[in-house]
């Protein structure tokens, strides 16, 4: 089966890339902004006018990991503007190409965003959509479109949005909370009790290699995490537990910082960190089979191992 990768020089891709070349089954091709043209391997902006049709040819199952992810307010005018040029225009360019080319099965990386950003019960796929960000819209936005791909070309189609991805070196929200670690910073977050879903990266990889070929993923949206919710206060336990640093949680109650935060202007922030998002993987459980390979606590190890030791 050959398959076509964007974003392989991305958090997930790099290491989703690595899985898939170690697969004899698997003839993968490659695609990112920083890679240059081979055989295997295509530098192509993901833009609305990008010809794909080389990286397509023979491809039967194009997996998209590739987006934009940061956006600076103070950098533009409309941060949601830049965001569709990527993340909805680029998108859809490559799934009509892909379509045209013949490829059977498209896998979208999407964002549990598109849910929303905090909740009393968990998400499921049938929720109705409810981005709060300008990112998480433009990851909707594409999900329409890509639907509208589906119905028009008989393309199957995979969305898969995933919580907070961790991992060795993670990019984002996890790789600051790492960072605090590291330096002993007092953090006055010792005593959050809200619940957090999280993926660990091998287990969204897992998922991910799963729905390359799974009859009965096709034409669906599934919802990755691990399987176990933690608060706040239980994860930077655990990370500082699994890198041998003590966590210096302070123990101020979550009322009170989410006062200060919304004093501050950082209210969205403090959602992140205050809030419960929790989601359900009930449905990839009991419709692929499919059951996290991970534990938290082996997701996090493997934060801060080297490969060959995981």
């Amino acid at each position: 089966m050959r398959i076509l990768l964007t974003g392989s020089g991305g958090f997930v891709g790099s290491r989703l890339a690595t899985v898939l070349n170690s697969e004899s089954c698997f003839q993968l091709r490659t695609a990112s902004r920083s890679v240059l043209e081979d055989k295997n391997n295509f530098r192509i902006e993901l833009e609305s006018a990008s010809n794909w049709m080389d990286a397509l040819e023979g491809v039967n199952t194009v997996i998209h990991t590739a987006a934009r992810a940061h956006v600076m307010k103070d950098e533009v005018p409309d941060p949601l503007a830049e965001y569709r040029k990527v993340n909805v225009a680029g998108t859809l360019n490559l799934a009509r190409q892909a379509a045209q080319a013949g490829v059977k099965r498209f896998i979208f990386i999407s964002s549990i965003g598109v849910n929303g950003n905090i909740n009393i019960c968990p998400f499921t796929e049938h929720d109705e959509p409810s981005p709060a960000e300008p990112y998480a819209q433009s990851k909707w936005e594409a999900e329409q479109g890509l639907w509208d791909i589906q119905r028009e070309t008989g393309m199957e189609l995979v969305i898969i949005r995933p919580p907070l991805v961790y991992g060795a070196n993670a990019p984002g929200n996890f790789g600051s909370l790492v960072c605090w670690i590291e330096k002993g910073v007092p953090l006055p977050l010792g005593a959050i009790h809200n619940k957090r879903s999280l993926v660990a990266l091998d287990n969204l990889v897992d998922l991910i290699v799963t729905c390359i070929d799974h009859p009965a993923a096709a034409n669906q949206v599934f919802l990755a995490g691990d399987g176990q919710d933690v608060s706040t206060t239980e994860l930077l336990r655990g990370v500082g537990r699994t890198m041998g640093k003590p966590a210096r949680l302070i123990p101020v109650p979550a009322g009170m910082l989410m006062f200060g935060a919304g004093f501050l202007g950082k209210k969205a922030v403090a959602q992140r960190l205050l809030g419960s998002l929790q989601v359900d993987i009930s449905k990839a459980r009991s419709l692929l089979g499919w059951e996290p390979p991970l534990s938290v606590e082996e997701g996090l190890r493997r934060c801060f191992v080297s490969e060959n030791e995981c």
